[in-house]
């Protein structure tokens, strides 16, 4: 057994332990001992891409930053709006780096420890070892301005804001001290984070994740219908005029243009069970299912809100 492989079910196993005593954690968390997604598989965001790749050097070159006089940050902080591919960065980081992949959704973590977890002190200290025992592993932080996360919703009297932060901030803390582990924060809601996740030592360096209109949206959407076409076995899309799909619709994330897509891909197939003749996917079919989307979402704005810089 090689010893990647090793590390891998090492990883795994330990988690596994971990999260089988804490049921808090084990629905808020997931862990992918070897993660496979890279960058290339990520459309555009050049400038958050090349950001997050030189974190790496942490883990795959540590002493580097010596040679240059200096230390790897502590910690880095994706800002974006829902959807901008701050999770897939995250994960990129962890493949590029070569450690495991622990992805922590930060508000459904909350809901868990404020109303099903009553042994915080002893799920502190079980992380604590946990991640000490760990091989090389990537934690991300997603959405750490919780109270303003769509999973909580608004208006939670019932939060105890004061001692959720105590904990959020001593998991992070913990996380960060192992010189083994890079930790990634993100958030949809930059301008009311609260400081205490920027206070030495933690998140020191923030990443804007935006994506540029039109030219990263149509280079995702081109890598999905590939994907697609791989996982079909044959070409399902015809003539598409990318630019024409996206042109005069700014207002969705790469990750609903890619929803968008496969809503398409769908009808299609919904169609071919039917026993329909049908063609293969079309500008105008993406382009119906756009309208449908820009429709919809009309109606749903006033719930969306949000912040972003």
């Amino acid at each position: 057994m090689s010893d990647r492989s090793v590390q891998r079910e090492r990883a795994q196993n330990l988690w596994t332990s971990f999260a089988r005593k804490h049921v808090s954690i084990s629905k808020a968390t997931e862990l992918r001992a070897e993660p496979t997604l890279d960058f290339s598989r990520i459309g555009g965001l050049e400038a958050a891409k090349d950001e997050v790749s030189t974190y790496a050097c942490a883990a795959t070159h540590p002493r580097i930053y010596e040679r240059w006089g200096t230390v790897p940050p502590t910690a880095i902080l994706l800002l974006g709006r829902r959807g901008v591919g701050k999770s897939l960065l995250a994960e990129a980081l962890a493949t590029e780096a070569g450690t495991a992949f622990l992805d922590i959704s930060v508000p459904r973590l909350v809901i868990e420890i404020v109303h099903r977890d009553p042994k915080v002190a002893e799920l502190l200290e079980g992380w604590a070892q946990v991640l000490s025992e760990m091989p090389p592993v990537t934690v991300f932080f997603d959405e750490l301005e919780f109270s303003q996360a769509q999973e909580i919703g608004i208006r939670r009297p019932d939060f105890p804001i004061g001692p959720i932060m105590d904990f959020l901030l001593e998991l992070i803390d913990q996380a960060i001290a192992p010189e083994h582990t890079l930790v990634v924060g993100s958030t949809s809601h930059p301008s009311t984070l609260r400081q205490a996740f920027l206070a030495a030592p933690r998140f020191e360096r923030a990443i804007e994740v935006n994506p540029v209109y039109p030219d990263d949206i149509v280079e995702a959407l081109k890598i999905h219908a590939s994907d697609a076409e791989k996982r079909a076995g044959r070409t399902l899309f015809e003539g598409v005029d990318w630019p024409a799909v996206v042109r005069n619709y700014r207002e969705p994330p790469p990750g609903e243009w890619v929803r968008m897509l496969h809503a398409a891909l769908r009808r299609k197939a919904r169609c071919d069970a039917a026993g329909e003749e049908i063609g293969r996917v079309s500008t105008r079919n993406l382009l119906d299912e756009v309208e449908r989307v820009r429709v919809a979402n009309a109606h749903l704005r006033p719930a969306r809100g949000g912040n972003y810089l």
